[in-house]
């Protein structure tokens, strides 16, 4: 168990968090947790909220120093500050190391650099530092099946893995497709496929991700079904071959990356994809030269131009993509 899920189920609160790390539902969740935990319905004197790169480090450093008023903590939030990235105040680092226990300092990052005097300030205070970044696929599943029991609601792996190839590995937005499936399912105990065939969102960038695949596994029939479902769905064709030359430098950076390294997590943080899909990345990219990839990513441009010039009709751009790639033109490296 984190130690920030013991301090919310305790209510045995740290002086000092920092949450930091790109899964941005994860952090809301957590701050949101603590505030719901230590913030009374109301109380604007014990709460405040400093948000972005300016922030006044001395009023901030006053507040957090003064006694709460009629309440057992004061609450503290600080959000996208930055401090943890460049040279922060020496007053502020001082601080950290006498924050008073009726104070809870709460800072919400995307990024710190473990180097910096800060990190190391609250590292030496004893102050709970929770890295979120984005979970593997089997902690996604996981994920949603707690979700899943919480409301009374049994459902298969299988059946989980269908949501996530429909919607994606965005938090937020699986969230959002869970709530309205447990809705759409009532009083009924089993989830089954067809209730997420019935009611979850297919994801446009999931759907590119498949009609790609499919284009470069010679699936030409498979990747023109989807290409024309995502046009009936109303995706203007234009962005279709944007997201397609998207997928493809993700692929090429992927494979450039493993050249050196094949540290997924570092190659996700690299491309911004979830580890595991650089895990399937892998597979592709093992298949094709650089100079295939970057040839594609090449006549997506072209194709862009040509529509925007009106050499050409912008459904038949990708059209001709799909056809050119899942055909003749299809080569592996050897």
């Amino acid at each position: 168990m984190r130690q920030i899920a013991n301090d919310v189920k305790t209510g045995n609160f740290n002086r000092i968090y920092l949450l930091y790390g790109d899964e941005i539902y994860l952090k809301n969740s957590w701050k949101n947790r603590i505030i719901d935990k230590l913030r009374r319905p109301g109380d604007t004197l014990n709460y405040r909220v400093f948000s972005g790169q300016s922030i006044d480090v001395a009023e901030l450093i006053s507040l957090a120093d003064t006694m709460p008023f009629m309440a057992e903590r004061r609450l503290i939030m600080v959000e996208g500050s930055g401090l943890f990235k460049k040279s922060a105040p020496d007053e502020l680092v001082d601080f950290i190391k006498n924050v008073p226990d009726e104070t809870c300092l709460c800072f919400v990052e995307d990024e710190v650099d473990k180097r910096s005097k800060l990190y190391k300030a609250v590292k030496s205070a004893d102050g709970c530092i929770e890295e979120l970044s984005q979970l593997e696929e089997s902690e996604i599943k996981l994920w949603a099946a707690k979700k899943f029991t919480k409301f009374n609601k049994k459902i298969r792996g299988t059946t989980v893995q269908k949501i996530i190839d429909r919607v994606g590995t965005d938090l937020q937005s699986l969230d959002s497709e869970l709530d309205k499936l447990i809705s759409y399912v009532g009083d009924r105990e089993i989830v089954d496929d067809e209730d997420v065939e019935a009611i979850c969102t297919v994801h446009l960038n999931n759907t590119v991700f498949d009609l790609v695949n499919a284009t470069i596994s010679g699936e030409q029939k498979k990747a023109m079904e989807l290409y024309y479902e995502m046009i009936a769905n109303k995706e203007p064709p234009l962005k279709i071959l944007f997201l397609i030359a998207r997928e493809f430098k993700a692929l090429l950076e992927t494979k450039e990356l493993m050249k050196t390294t094949r540290d997924r997590k570092f190659i996700a943080g690299k491309v911004g994809r979830p580890p595991f899909v650089i895990g399937r990345y892998e597979a592709i990219v093992s298949k094709f030269s650089s100079g295939y990839l970057s040839g594609v990513i090449n006549d997506c441009l072209e194709m862009e131009q040509g529509v925007k010039t009106g050499k050409i009709s912008d459904r038949l751009s990708v059209e001709l993509i799909i056809v050119k790639y899942s055909g003749a033109e299809r080569r592996t490296e050897k």
